[in-house]
């Protein structure tokens, strides 16, 4: 199967390069990473490691517009399987194969990375908006799921040209929830794990209360518009 690796990085100049290589060492070479308008070095660090398949936004649009861009270029290059993952090096590229396996050998089309079957580790507080998260995407979508806002999942080539999203932020993971109900995709939830590290919890943009705020509101109003 051709398999794509779908990096969106915003502002990920520090870990971008480990965050490649260690998809490398687990056997990937097929990686995509999409500077959203970093200010930083990302894209140059970025391209040094993958010259030919390294895109940029000019402006911050959001981590659901860099991985929509990631994987349209992965369609563009023949992907059979997309896989999207975080580029701040909390997941661990040894689930790909997890992540994979389902659609390679059992038909799906989505595989959702969830951290809430196997929690260890985690924060009390992201399991506790986790759940919250979960239980909004439930109310407006229809659809419950364990782990609503994971960006660790994978997609069959007919999954990627059926979900259509309008979002562009940390909504964009519930839209796709969404999608998969509509159009009766096949998925399924296998466990992942996450490092979660002082770097990556330190991270600004990274989903918090506020954050979480601006997604649901942004998914009521999508529902509305």
């Amino acid at each position: 199967m051709n398999i794509y690796i779908v990096v969106p990085a915003f502002n990920e100049g520090n870990i971008i390069q480990e965050v490649i290589r260690e998809i490398q060492k687990a056997g990937y070479e097929k990686i995509i990473v999409v500077d959203d308008g970093s200010s930083d070095d990302t894209f140059s660090k970025a391209q040094a490691l993958l010259p030919s398949t390294v895109f940029r936004h000019k402006i911050n649009r959001g981590k659901g517009a860099a991985t929509k861009t990631g994987i349209e270029a992965a369609k563009i290059l023949g992907a059979d399987i997309v896989v999207t993952l975080d580029g701040d090096g909390q997941h661990n590229p040894l689930d790909i194969k997890k992540l994979t396996a389902p659609i390679e050998f059992e038909n799906f089309d989505v595989v959702l990375g969830t951290r809430l079957l196997n929690p260890k580790g985690m924060p009390f507080h992201k399991i506790l908006a986790n759940k919250i998260g979960n239980f909004f995407t439930w109310f407006f979508y229809g659809l419950w799921v364990t782990d609503s806002q994971s960006g660790f999942r994978a997609y069959s080539r007919r999954a990627v040209e059926i979900i259509d999203t309008r979002s562009d932020r940390y909504e964009y993971e519930s839209e796709v929830i969404y999608e998969i109900k509509k159009h009766k995709l096949k998925y399924i939830e296998v466990p992942i794990t996450v490092r979660y590290t002082e770097y990556s919890m330190g991270k600004v943009q990274k989903q918090n209360f506020l954050n979480g705020l601006k997604t649901l509101y942004k998914i009521v109003w999508n529902i509305i518009s």
